[in-house]
């Protein structure tokens, strides 16, 4: 995680605009000896390119690439506006952070809080926050992994045997350190449940230490017990985390849906189908894909990520973005924070999935945007 000290925390600032907010934090970085005194131009033409609000009453401003010289070291400054500030189309901030980094750190440094400013509540509380202590805890508290990702599914297991796909799991639980030797004794000693359509899922209430989830899908289906074996979930579970992603395996065995995660044809897809939310009456027109490879020089950070969602917002289909080379988990391409917070860097896959009437064109215009860089110059 980033570093951040109590005297990185700003509490009851109060400005009448964006520009003087800036000014404010800049000052800040200055006074922290992050940065020169020049660093605060370089703030200030970032807004006029690309808006710095990420949602939830919080802006994270940073300088140009132009303005890096400007940079002593790396590090953010936190300032709380709790009567709020006016941004940009009636957008009102409560939280501001700004980042001073060296090169592309500050991708990094955006990637770890994303998770954390995400949380509408949590964002709601540091705006309400009393104490430097209280906005520390609030702001550095980690998030839980994402119990589902790329390095727990197994495909194609070459086995006709449910117990080789439970021990496949298992084995992915433990690298997780999700599950003692309780969790495994008990698992092993009951059979799986099937829940149909060659699904079939395994738990145990004994000896979760983590919520991971861990699937394996045999090479060829097969029959255990006259009933189809398909695929294998391995649930470790310690609180209601995995709700979301076990109402959506649901929903695919209500609507006749569970061959999707048969037939899926990579682990990004399975984990889509897990964790997004796409609308029954998009899911029946079916989805179309497309992968691209990151060009710009600088990852794919706030101003092509704010690009990108416009872009999206435009066409009425649901646009996920899967990052191939990070950990295959699909999020909403609608939400500016979760775009930018991917930390995908340049010559990195990404995979678009739409669904809907126009997703066909949706995908043309995110493939003219990403031949024209993104908005940027390539070097």
């Amino acid at each position: 995680m980033f570093n951040l000290s109590f005297q990185d925390i700003h509490l009851a600032a109060q400005a009448d605009n964006k520009e003087n907010a800036i000014h404010q934090v800049a000052n800040a970085l200055n006074a922290a000896g992050y940065t020169q005194k020049g660093y605060v131009k370089g703030m200030l033409e970032r807004e006029t390119q690309s808006s710095t609000y990420l949602g939830n009453g919080i802006a994270i401003p940073h300088g140009t690439h132009a303005t890096r010289d400007d940079v002593i070291n790396t590090g953010v400054q936190v300032m709380q506006f709790p009567h709020g500030i006016p941004w940009d189309d009636n957008q009102t901030v409560y939280i501001v952070i700004g980042i001073a980094a060296k090169s592309d750190e500050h991708l990094n440094i955006l990637h770890q809080l994303i998770p954390i400013i995400s949380d509408e509540q949590r964002a709601g509380q540091m705006a309400k926050a009393t104490s430097a202590d209280e906005l520390y805890r609030l702001l550095m508290h980690s998030q839980p992994p994402c119990p589902l990702d790329k390095t727990t599914i197994t495909l194609n297991v070459d086995t006709h045997d449910l117990t080789t796909l439970q021990a496949v799991n298992i084995a992915h639980l433990q690298k997780n350190s999700a599950v003692n030797a309780e969790f495994i004794a008990d698992v092993l000693a009951r059979p799986p449940i099937h829940l149909g359509q060659g699904i079939w899922l395994s738990d145990s209430s004994q000896g979760n230490l983590r919520n991971v989830v861990a699937i394996a899908r045999p090479k060829i289906a097969f029959s255990c017990d006259q009933q189809p074996v398909g695929l294998l979930l391995t649930i470790a579970c310690i609180d209601d985390q995995l709700d979301n992603l076990l109402n959506h395996l649901s929903t695919l065995l209500q609507h006749s849906k569970g061959e999707r995660l048969l037939r899926a044809p990579d682990s990004s897809t399975i984990i889509a189908l897990l964790t997004t939310g796409i609308p029954q009456e998009q899911q029946e027109t079916g989805a179309l894909t497309a992968d691209f490879v990151l060009p710009n020089e600088h990852g794919l950070h706030t101003r092509p990520s704010a690009l990108l969602v416009n872009i999206i917002k435009q066409f009425s289909s649901h646009v996920t973005i899967t990052p191939l080379d990070g950990n295959g988990v699909p999020i909403d391409g609608r939400k500016l924070m979760q775009v930018a917070g991917l930390g995908i860097k340049q010559g990195e896959r990404i995979r678009f999935t739409a669904t809907g009437s126009d997703a066909k064109d949706v995908l043309i215009a995110i493939e003219s945007l990403f031949n024209n860089n993104l908005g940027e110059e390539i070097a």
